[in-house]
């Protein structure tokens, strides 16, 4: 062969931080060796594979048909060499999830996977849907975990378990009182919500499709824990999954609105690319997944296993 493992390598660490400084830092080698070796390739085939604007290297049509052929053939080389090692499950994976997902279920997935399989190594990014779609279409993950559907033509979409989105309030907010809360009462209410781009805010925007001119944002935030805090101070009502809220709930800090006639229902859904191998390790990290949530109707009926 004209290549070698390495340059594969070091060419798919370019392509996902999108800097050949960084990919140097991530694989223990310098700049200038990680650049020669990047070019070395090229020259072998005379095929450029990324264009170069200035110090910026943009990966072209022929770097992006390589891309997931090159990532596939390092999965498998790291699967040989864990079977060579008496390892079933074993290597490096690469997952994101949405906010919600991430900081309420994925964290303690991953935590109870590499207790399970301590040999694998896991990177776990946590960003908004939009993000996270992007990440998995440019092969920078090998699985992603979204709220809200997705209909790009080059991913797989496997739904997961149903999510509810909740509207809420202080518990001293005058809303709390009525028995029966109509849209109308919704709309001269002021609201903290999440940004767009948001599996969330697809939703509630969807759900108050006619009414959007009329709804009174007063604050946008990324994370829903400061939605939270910022509820519970009084600026405004807000609208986030009951399994973020399933403690101030439980506690009372916060309040379920009784809203009549509006349903916010949703889904959490896997993601990856049509074209993208699947691990031994990513198909266990799903199975593990789908196997907790088992007979469970909705995402905050999840008990999670104690991670010790």
């Amino acid at each position: 062969m004209r290549y070698t493992l390495r340059q594969l390598e070091i060419f798919v660490a370019v392509c996902r931080l999108e800097n050949v400084s960084k990919a140097a830092d991530l694989l223990c080698l310098s700049q200038s060796a990680t650049s020669t070796s990047l070019g070395e390739l090229e020259k072998q085939f005379g095929i450029k594979l990324f264009d170069r604007i200035g110090k910026s290297l943009c990966i072209n049509d022929a770097g992006k048909r390589l891309l997931p052929q090159a990532i596939e053939l390092i999965d498998r080389a790291k699967e040989i060499e864990s079977g060579l090692s008496g390892f079933a499950v074993s290597g490096d994976m690469h997952i994101g999830a949405t906010l919600t997902i991430g900081n309420y279920l994925t964290n303690i997935l991953v935590a109870k996977f590499l207790q399970d399989f301590p040999k694998s190594k896991i990177k776990l990014q946590v960003h908004n849907t939009k993000t996270i779609i992007k990440m998995v279409v440019n092969h920078s993950l090998d699985i992603g975990m979204i709220e809200g559907g997705c209909d790009h033509p080059n991913l797989k979409v496997q739904r997961w378990i149903a999510d509810e989105l909740v509207i809420f309030s202080a518990p001293d907010h005058p809303l709390r009182m009525q028995n029966s809360i109509s849209t109308n009462d919704l709309l001269k209410e002021s609201w903290v919500l999440r940004e767009k781009g948001s599996g969330t805010r697809e939703t509630f925007d969807r759900v108050f499709k006619k009414d959007q001119n009329r709804i009174k944002i007063k604050l946008e935030l990324e994370h829903t824990e400061a939605i939270k805090r910022a509820v519970e101070s009084g600026v405004g009502i807000g609208c986030i999954s009951r399994l973020a809220l399933k403690d101030e709930l439980k506690t009372g800090a916060l309040v379920a609105l009784d809203v009549k006639n509006i349903k916010l229902d949703r889904y959490f859904y896997f993601l990856w690319s049509k074209d993208k191998y699947q691990t031994n390790g990513v198909k266990q990290f799903l199975k593990m997944c789908t196997d907790m949530t088992t007979g469970i109707k909705k995402s905050d009926q999840i008990n999670l296993p104690l991670i010790t």
